[in-house]
């Protein structure tokens, strides 16, 4: 988003398997200029999944923000260490108050030889959040003034806080200051769309690669759903003459153990490692870990089968499994077990790091767990129940289930547990449809605050895919983002007791791990820059030496 997004922030448990990197034309130690741009300038990449969507203002997987964060540029982007550079708009203006901000943007131009303009912009947010285009991220929208009452349809589109002054200069007007305001405009949601051409496709815009145009440093030529897809050097991008990368060839390869024979083969320039082969690279010079503020958890339905609607029935299953057993044998790659919702070495609550202040809000007790099951159905009249477990179609995922299949049903007697892989675009639409009982989840954050995982859980919010609903929960998410938001203190205690109430005194999230990943890289890709938030990577800076 996350990560998100993100990196949505990646919303499956899918071993990430992408890559970039960054660079630079020095002169080395030797005296001799660095002949890199003499190299091919192509990079071959592994895809985890098939793209489920490429439209910026409706898509919400990590997959598709990755790639849109590399066709397509917004007003601000980030660079290294997440610091946000100017984008498209080569200057900002902010109030004194936080409430105004006049982007001013450079030229640039669509892939097509139009001109990126304010209105697209203006555009593509109003178009995000009316209702009527059930985008799941309008609620994005709502810090912007009069966001909530039009992405709720109380206030009609035109009244949204955005406006093209002229060509060149964008006006957007906050409902409330928001400290984080420029980071959140790096994310794909407000990314630009230019109308003319979104209408020309009707209901086949981003379907394909030839229905889509770009504004960023590359385009997507070629998209062969479910097998692979290719993104190229855009020339009309503005800052073309810094990309040194021409290709970018992703293969969509769902088996670690496919993915490592492409790399061994020299076939692809990075793989994702699973369990099994970390031990055998971990001291090859190609191999490198990188931790990631993502979070994998269980949703659980209260709205699909009864059994679940029963709060000891969900606690039991959140302290029956050993969340160790699966960072330390299934994923091996430095994921470390999740004992909350929020992760760990990302966000701030008073002065600590929020892990750490929020504490372990679960534990591994079988004996307890077991306790719990036995009131539970002792509460809803039954001496056995069965559940169906929803992940994505990946070998981790299927470990991962499987693994959670034995632990539950040996620690709580009388439990039935159905496994059911899909694609991950179908999880996804399952998950949408409220059509699962329980389903592996996962989110990356989209911008650098605790709100980014909380909001999500709100009665209201297009994220909560589980009948989810309290009303203090809703109301300490409604004081963190209002009137505690410039009070750090209150505003962080209000998230810690919201994060209580959603994991430890509700069960309604079943957190597992938060995510790092394991990989091998040929050397010859230079200069790496991840992001912990919004798209995992850039790849415009790429050079291959």
């Amino acid at each position: 988003m996350k990560k998100k997004v993100s990196y949505f922030l990646s919303l499956s448990v899918a071993v990430s398997m992408l890559l970039t990197a960054c660079n630079s034309d020095k002169t080395n130690e030797g005296g001799k200029k660095d002949t890199a741009k003499a190299k091919p300038q192509v990079l071959n990449l592994l895809g985890g999944a098939e793209l489920p969507g490429l439209d910026s203002g409706t898509t919400t997987d990590a997959e598709s923000f990755n790639v849109l964060g590399n066709i397509m540029e917004g007003l601000n982007v980030l660079g290294k260490d997440d610091v946000v550079q100017p984008g498209i708009a080569e200057t900002t203006d902010k109030s004194e108050d936080g409430l105004t901000y006049t982007f001013h943007l450079r030229d640039a131009k669509w892939s097509n030889g139009e001109a990126v303009t304010a209105k697209d912009f203006e555009y593509a947010w109003k178009r995000a959040a009316d209702p009527k285009n059930a985008s799941e991220y309008a609620f994005m929208m709502n810090v912007l003034q009069n966001g909530e009452e039009v992405t709720t349809g109380k206030k009609p589109v035109d009244q949204l806080g955005v406006k093209a002054i002229d060509d060149k200069t964008l006006e957007v007007k906050l409902a409330k200051a928001i400290p984080y305001f420029d980071s959140l405009v790096t994310f794909p949601t407000f990314l630009p769309l230019n109308q003319k051409y979104v209408e020309s496709q009707g209901k086949d815009y981003a379907l394909e690669a030839d229905k889509l145009i770009f504004n960023g440093p590359f385009e997507l030529s070629e998209w062969k759903h479910d097998e692979s897809y290719k993104l190229v050097k855009n020339p009309d991008y503005y800052g073309a003459n810094d990309v040194s990368l021409k290709e970018i060839n992703f293969k969509i390869v769902k088996d670690p153990q496919t993915a490592v024979n492409l790399y061994e083969s020299g076939e692809v320039d990075r793989a994702g490692l699973t369990a099994e082969f970390v031990d055998k690279y971990k001291n090859n010079p190609d191999y490198g870990t990188t931790k990631e503020p993502t979070v994998f958890f269980l949703r659980v339905n209260e709205t699909k089968n009864p059994a679940l609607k029963n709060v000891n029935i969900r606690k039991a299953l959140n302290e029956a499994f050993n969340r160790e057993d699966i960072t330390n044998v299934i994923l091996n790659n430095g994921s470390v077990p999740l004992y909350g919702l929020a992760p760990s070495n990302f966000l701030d609550a008073n002065g600590k790091d929020f892990r750490e202040a929020s504490g372990d809000l679960v534990k591994y007790d079988p004996t307890n767990a077991k306790t719990l099951w036995e009131q539970g159905l002792k509460e809803i009249d039954k001496k056995d129940v069965t559940i169906e477990l929803l992940g994505s179609d990946t070998e981790t995922n299927k470990k991962i289930s499987e693994y959670l299949q034995g632990e539950l049903t040996k620690n709580l007697p009388g439990l039935k547990i159905n496994i059911k892989s899909v694609p991950f675009a179908q999880q996804l639409d399952l998950n949408s449809k409220k059509d699962y009982e329980v389903s592996f989840g996962g989110w990356g954050p989209d911008y650098k605050d605790p709100m980014t995982f909380f909001d999500m859980w709100t009665t209201q919010s297009p994220f909560n895919q589980m009948g989810f609903s309290n009303p203090e929960y809703d109301k300490l998410i409604s004081q963190a983002g209002g009137e505690f938001l410039l009070d750090p203190a209150k505003r962080s205690d209000a998230f810690v007791k919201a994060e209580k109430i959603l994991v430890q005194d509700n069960a309604a999230i079943l957190p597992i791990y938060q995510r790092a990943i394991a990989y091998v890289m040929k050397p010859k890709v230079t200069g790496l820059i991840e992001h912990s938030f919004g798209s995992d990577y850039t790849y415009k800076n790429v050079v291959i030496k």
